[in-house]
């Protein structure tokens, strides 16, 4: 896949996410985890496609990067607001939700910087794995959260 088509891909997918969580949706674990898991997917199968290329150094970079993200992630969804609405866990986006996205978008940036100093090759530095990672920080950190209120979970494909 060309940059530009996945450049697009990425952002009408990560779009698709935050407006929906904007206004608010059912907890559901295929929704909640999809998108990241593709993201990461695909970002992981780049990595490896690349691999030969690629020095031990760089999957160090990788793995450190893909901890920090998973756990800024993490941090991000506890912002996230959990509720009951029809008797079922929701989640929606808020304010604080978009601070810490700001927080985590400079700390992941200063870290990138941080390994392209060292010399990370730019194969190894996948958007997509970046943003999916983090994205299934936030995807668990909501559904734990969600599961502490012993609602239980939407159905597929539930809406209001």
């Amino acid at each position: 896949m060309n940059g530009w088509m996945t450049t697009a891909l990425i952002v009408a997918l990560v779009a698709a996410v935050v407006v929906k969580r904007l206004r608010g949706e059912p907890l559901d674990a295929r929704e909640l985890l999809g998108a990241p898991v593709i993201l990461t997917g695909v970002g992981a199968w780049s990595v490896v496609q690349a691999s030969g290329h690629l020095t031990a150094a760089d999957f160090g970079w990788v793995a450190a990067g893909s901890v920090l993200g998973l756990a800024l992630g993490a941090v991000r969804g506890r912002t996230v607001e959990v509720f009951e609405c029809d008797g079922v866990a929701w989640h929606r986006y808020t304010g604080r939700t978009f601070l810490a996205a700001l927080g985590t978008f400079a700390l992941m940036a200063a870290f990138g910087y941080a390994a392209v100093r060292a010399g990370m090759h730019e194969e190894a530095r996948p958007t997509t794995l970046s943003i999916g990672v983090s994205y299934l920080g936030e995807a668990l950190a909501v559904a734990v959260r969600g599961m502490g209120t012993g609602l239980p979970f939407a159905a597929q494909g539930a809406r209001r």
